[in-house]
């Protein structure tokens, strides 16, 4: 059988790694020559998946990207598929540490820019919506009605305008307001509705729920040049009566915003979400790096850049807190992963239920391993702040929000925050899309590129073939957001998605 290399067909990613990543489907039997000796292929080893580079006995901590991503759970023979079968989660036992590792983002050479709209309070917008908030779900289906009559050739008379958009939920009441689930829901529906790409919002709401209009609106930003208009079902006189109401509302807060231009802004006042999903054993090698050195280049120009998902950067929160810039920064992490802890915990759980089936089908076998390529989407710039769900972003640089690995409730934190962009890595395929931000979706890999080419914006593939390297794919990136919010459109916006995507995290009981 003819021989290869190893490093034809497989990626070590560290230098003492007992694990390479196949490039191309293995099949046994295949002679691979690595390190001076010759390796053979024990077992089909898939695209994406790992293959051990030595004999492992059973117990054996397992090393991928230089880092332990489980152990062993029977002996391994060189050459052998190295996966589910035979690896399993290591004990997490890090010895924390704060601000050993931090390392400056040294000043772009020049300003970079994009074409936003101007906001109060030195917000600015990438797009310009009109968004009909929903205090309850009991006004969801009312809103919808609203919103379905600006759809297609009517809005091309408001050609400033980037649509209307109903924000329904599935909450609202039987909740305390003061508990828990009552501040995240209030948190998340206070930040669309205050949104810079949302230029004027109606509050919509049925009029005798726990979370109602005027609590809602009770907590909008004082300086907010949000054009705010109210309407509650119950007083206006029924649905029908609502949606006509609500129609005209909407046709008024229409020519207003239709009056705003875009304007040329620093790139610093970018907030960009940083997420993942349908990941694969190329996310951590491909686009998940890519994208952090784009997260860099954006700290560089002053912008801020927010990683969120916090069960999946357990087992890698080390890393994070060497980078924070205080203790205290880092200690916030420690403490919301503390509270997962608990929380999952409670629901009979534990942190190390994931990966998902479909993770595992591509190639990652533990939370360890995916949590080490998650983080990967951070880039190396100091950690400077820590955000509970949908807490305003205030800070600059790269920051964390807390939220769910879930990704439609991950990403409605991170718009809530006030993330006006948000890439999306993706391996196995996402058609996620977001409204009121848009959504950029990367492929780790050129098949899934391929495959799916009308819901995929860039592809990272040519980092494992040779033909680009990881900056020149962060630089795409990067290229791409300013693109993006200066008004260029993202595939999911070309197929009208996001709509169906606002999904705030439910907490606590509902009595």
């Amino acid at each position: 059988m003819p021989q290869s290399d190893l490093r034809e067909v497989a990626l070590l990613l560290r230098e003492h790694d007992d694990v390479a990543v196949a490039t191309r489907d293995l099949a046994a039997g295949e002679i691979l020559r690595h390190d001076g000796r010759e390796l053979t292929v024990a077992d089909p080893v898939p695209r994406g998946h790992k293959i051990a580079l030595r004999d492992l006995a059973t117990g054996t901590p397992i090393h991928k990207y230089g880092q332990v991503i489980g152990r062993t759970t029977a002996d391994v023979p060189a050459g052998a598929h190295v996966h589910a079968h035979n690896l399993g989660m290591a004990a997490v036992d890090h010895e924390y540490e704060f601000g050993t590792a931090v390392t400056a983002i040294p000043p772009a050479e020049y300003g970079r820019t994009f074409q936003g709209y101007r906001r109060s309070g030195g917000t600015v917008g990438t797009r310009n919506f009109v968004g009909i908030v929903t205090s309850v779900n009991c006004s969801a289906s009312t809103a919808r009605m609203i919103a379905d009559q600006f759809r297609g050739p009517l809005m091309d008379i408001y050609p400033n305008v980037d649509g209307v958009v109903a924000l329904a939920h599935d909450s609202g009441c039987g909740m305390v307001p003061a508990s828990e689930g009552g501040q995240i829901l209030l948190r998340t529906l206070r930040g669309y509705a205050s949104h810079p790409n949302i230029g004027a919002v109606l509050v919509l709401g049925l009029g005798c729920e726990m979370i109602g209009v005027d609590t809602l609106l009770a907590g909008l930003p004082d300086d907010s040049d949000t054009i705010v208009e109210r309407l509650t079902i119950q007083d206006t006189g029924g649905v029908r009566a609502t949606v006509r109401a609500g129609a005209e509302v909407v046709r008024t807060l229409l020519e207003r915003l239709n009056e705003k231009r875009r304007e040329t802004f620093p790139a610093s006042k970018l907030v960009v979400g940083l997420n993942c999903g349908g990941s694969d054993g190329y996310s951590g090698i491909t686009a998940n790096p890519a994208l952090g050195h784009a997260s860099d280049l954006l700290v560089a120009q002053g912008a801020t850049t927010v990683l969120a998902e916090t069960p999946e950067v357990f087992g890698a929160e080390h890393l994070l807190t060497r980078r924070a810039v205080s203790k205290e920064v880092g200690q916030r992490l420690l403490d919301r992963i503390a509270w997962w802890h608990r929380y999952v915990e409670a629901g009979g759980g534990t942190l190390d239920n994931n990966p998902s089936p479909g993770n595992k089908a591509g190639g990652l076998t533990t939370i360890l391993e995916k949590s080490l390529g998650a983080v990967a989407k951070g880039g190396s710039a100091p950690l400077t702040a820590v955000y509970e769900y949908a807490e305003p972003i205030t800070d600059p640089g790269f920051t964390f929000m807390d939220t769910p690995g879930y990704d439609p409730v991950s990403v409605t934190g991170l718009v809530a925050g006030g993330a006006t962009v948000v890439v999306f890595t993706t391996g196995r395929g996402s058609v996620l899309g977001g409204k009121p931000a848009p959504v950029l979706k990367v492929a780790t890999n050129s098949e899934t590129y391929q495959r799916m080419r009308e819901d995929m914006d860039l592809d990272t593939g040519g980092i494992v073939t040779g033909t680009l390297t990881i900056a020149e794919a962060g630089e795409q990136i990067f290229e791409a957001i300013l693109a993006v919010a200066s008004g260029q459109v993202t595939c999911s916006e070309d197929l009208d998605l996001g709509r169906d995507e606002f999904i705030p995290w439910q907490l606590g009981a509902v009595t």
